[in-house]
């Protein structure tokens, strides 16, 4: 049977309408890409042609180092392409057009033609990116804007900081396709283009290992908005300290917050919508109602104060994205029959004083601290009855087993990174469902 035959009397089943699939299809069906090829998208092309022929240094190889390369060769913009790990004194600058530095990069000195994923995504389709940052909540409320866009059948992608990251979707953007990114400090710390709609949620202490100083971290966050011009659009929380912006501002109030029960759970949630409906209603003109209708569906991520169920009639919570005093208390706030946190982690040196004066005011719950900064907290409160200290997670978890009752709850809100005694976040997370009973399968 020649190609044309096959193809004839097996197109129903092998090839579904959309063209993207062909190339999986042609693997069970050889011969089809030939008669049905990729389509090029033009439109993204275009933005990224200046790339063409360049020589171009990439500047740490993890996750996002690795998607820009597999970008530029994908696309054959230029095969001159060259992998750096090392220390920035190590590097000529003056051999490459552009110098793509990977976030969390520190650098020294800025250079015309140090660039970034995220700068030069931003640059090609900055009109059409609904860009969040803040301290805590900008991947909960990303996934809201996405749930949200989704449900409404909008053409949209989510990408950035959460996820993957946003070169790997460039394929599948046209003109009409809106972009939630998502945006940390690191990736917003070198850019010089804000995103056409900008979300900056809150400001807490963090990350100062890294940036030494609250204003510096402020600075990176900065760039959210500080690009955008006259026609953009601004959502900001009421804790960012003020700075100037061309775009229509408008500051989002905690007393103003959507006042009904969502599918996430938390005033702080429900705060973080605030944003989503606002900013929807005057971007793409969905009706407030809709979209507060629509995140009653969204239960919320992963790690984030996740609800894992009751065992021996207690309740769990999974809150292991909590990186600083304040998600704590919002976790503890949020959850009715709440009676024991676990608390600690890695010591970046930031303040603990706010999560201690509030477990001086609390009583009512148990507080087990480990690692680090539990130890640092511990010793400010260690007369207090109802704090204990032990040296980790499982330590700690068995302790507080021991003191809290049926048809109370046990929350892991740790307030401090994880790294040194877990991979990170999610693994962090993911060995307390392993102590529960509750094995995410790669940890069976």
């Amino acid at each position: 049977m020649n190609r044309n035959t096959i193809l004839s009397s097996k197109t129903s089943e092998h090839f579904p309408s959309d063209i993207k699939d062909a190339q999986k299809a042609s693997e069970r069906c050889p011969g089809a890409i030939e008669l049905f090829p990729p389509k090029i998208n033009t439109y993204m092309l275009k933005k990224f042609s200046y790339l063409n022929d360049k020589k171009i240094l990439i500047w740490g190889y993890g996750r996002e180092g690795k998607s820009t390369e597999d970008f530029l060769k994908r696309n054959e913009f230029t095969k001159d392409i060259e992998i750096f790990e090392g220390k920035e004194s190590e590097i000529d600058f003056e051999k490459y057009d552009y110098v793509f530095k990977s976030p969390g990069i520190a650098l020294e000195k800025m250079r015309d033609n140090i660039t970034s994923q995220t700068e030069v995504f931003l640059e090609a389709f900055r009109d059409q990116v609904i860009g969040v940052t803040g301290t805590k909540g900008k991947s909960t409320t990303s996934a809201m804007f996405n749930f949200v866009l989704q449900k409404c059948q909008r053409d949209v992608i989510l990408a950035g900081n959460m996820g993957l990251p946003a070169l790997d979707y460039a394929e599948e953007i046209n003109k009409d396709t809106i972009i939630v990114l998502e945006l940390s400090c690191h990736q917003l710390a070198t850019a010089h283009v804000s995103p056409h709609v900008a979300v900056f949620l809150n400001l807490y202490e963090e990350h100062l290992d890294y940036y030494k100083t609250f204003e510096n971290y402020f600075k990176a966050k900065q760039n959210i908005a500080r690009f955008q011009n006259e026609n953009d659009y601004f959502y900001v929380g009421e804790n960012v300290p003020e700075f100037e912006v061309k775009s229509k501002k408008k500051i989002i109030k905690w007393d103003d917050r959507i006042k009904e029960d969502l599918g996430a759970r938390g005033e702080h949630n429900k705060y973080n919508a605030t944003f989503v409906k606002d900013a929807l209603e005057d971007v793409e003109e969905i009706i407030p109602s809709a979209t507060v209708d629509l995140l009653k569906l969204f239960n919320g991520l992963e790690h984030r104060l996740e609800y894992l169920g009751n065992v021996d009639g207690i309740d769990y919570y999974n809150d292991s994205i909590s990186t600083i005093p304040r998600a704590t208390i919002m976790a503890a706030d949020s959850v009715k029959n709440c009676k024991t946190l676990l608390i600690g982690g890695m010591d970046r040196g930031i303040s603990y004083d706010e999560l201690i004066e509030f477990a001086k005011k609390n009583s009512q719950y148990n507080y087990v601290f480990m690692y680090a900064t539990g130890k640092r907290i511990y010793k400010e409160l260690k007369d207090n009855k109802n704090c204990y200290y032990e040296k980790d997670l499982q330590s700690a978890l068995n302790t507080a087993k021991k003191i809290t009752s049926e048809g109370e709850a046990i929350i892991l809100s740790p307030a401090a990174p994880s790294y040194g005694d877990f991979k990170d976040f999610e693994d962090r997370g993911n060995t307390f469902k392993k102590y529960l009973g509750l094995y995410p399968i790669e940890y069976i």
